[in-house]
């Protein structure tokens, strides 16, 4: 599969190749993807607090610019940002993922009541009286996610922002305390099939309404009664559902991991590692590598 025109093979430069810096000695071939690159969620803020923002969305399908990846290169994928937990311990945003020369922001961490939440990928959902933290923080065109909504004055915190969405403010609803909705992520079908990824969080509330996540694996709140707020669902980047106000666990959730996609349409690639990724031939006959976890790649 070497011999396809996308694929280069880095040679000294007495053999007439530039050397492409990836270090003393060269490297092995290089190939160009079109990739889908996803972080990990924030988590969610507690006691009425915001929702995590959702992981940063990077994709070039259909039609923008490609990856360049080295074979046997590190593909990163990012992890989730924790909960907002007991004695003031505050959220924390997700981890990065990486491809080649593309990094997509980990989503930012929820707030806390009087606690702005954290800028991010897609920006953590403000605590009561507080402000939505910043979406994009890698300042890529087009964005990598949107902002977080503001906390509410009367307990609710404000949704976590999604890919495509802002998360919604608190007191969003028709009742005085309820929490913002989650921002919606970005909907891609790199994979064969239109898939979302990257929703916020929603934004705990001390009223009986549960807001929810948006689209794309954010979590759902916590609401004063029924009170269980859930985490960003693994493998989309979505946010933690922020925590509840008067119920036994105020605690907010964890964001989901990220994903990295890779999509051959020469069908170079061969394999992936470690076994909980995977290589798939597409109906056109492109290879689609699927990270879940941080492995390697090979064609």
């Amino acid at each position: 599969s070497k011999n396809t025109k996308n694929i280069q093979t880095r040679k000294g430069k007495s053999f007439g190749y530039q050397i492409l810096g990836f270090g003393a000695g060269g490297g092995g071939a290089t190939l160009e993807v079109d990739y889908l690159v996803v972080a990990g969620g924030g988590g969610g803020g507690q006691d009425d607090g915001g929702g995590g923002g959702g992981g940063g969305v990077r994709t070039s399908f259909p039609g923008g610019t490609k990856a360049i990846i080295e074979s046997g290169a590190t593909i990163t994928i990012g992890g989730q940002g924790s909960g907002a937990g007991p004695e003031g311990t505050p959220s924390s945003n997700g981890g990065t993922s990486t491809a080649g020369d593309i990094t997509s922001t980990a989503g930012g961490g929820g707030g806390d009541p009087g606690v702005n939440g954290n800028p991010g990928g897609a920006g953590g959902g403000g605590g009561t009286n507080s402000t939505g933290g910043s979406g994009n923080a890698g300042s890529f065109s087009p964005s990598e996610g949107a902002n977080g909504g503001n906390g509410g004055p009367a307990n609710s915190g404000g949704g976590g922002g999604g890919g495509g969405v802002n998360g919604n403010t608190g007191d969003n609803g028709p009742g005085p305390t309820n929490g913002g909705n989650g921002g919606d992520g970005t909907v891609t079908n790199i994979s064969g099939s239109p898939l979302q990824y990257g929703g916020g969080g929603g934004g705990g509330s001390n009223s009986s309404r549960t807001a929810g996540g948006g689209g794309g694996g954010g979590g759902v709140a916590g609401g004063r009664t029924n009170g269980i707020p859930t985490p960003g669902t693994d493998g989309l980047g979505g946010g933690g559902g922020g925590g509840p106000g008067g119920s036994p666990s105020r605690n907010g959730q964890p964001g989901g991991t990220g994903v990295v996609m890779l999509r051959d349409p020469t069908g170079a690639l061969s394999a992936v590692s470690p076994g909980t990724n995977t290589l798939s031939t597409l109906p056109d006959g492109s290879k689609l590598a699927t990270f879940n976890v941080t492995g390697t790649i090979e064609f």
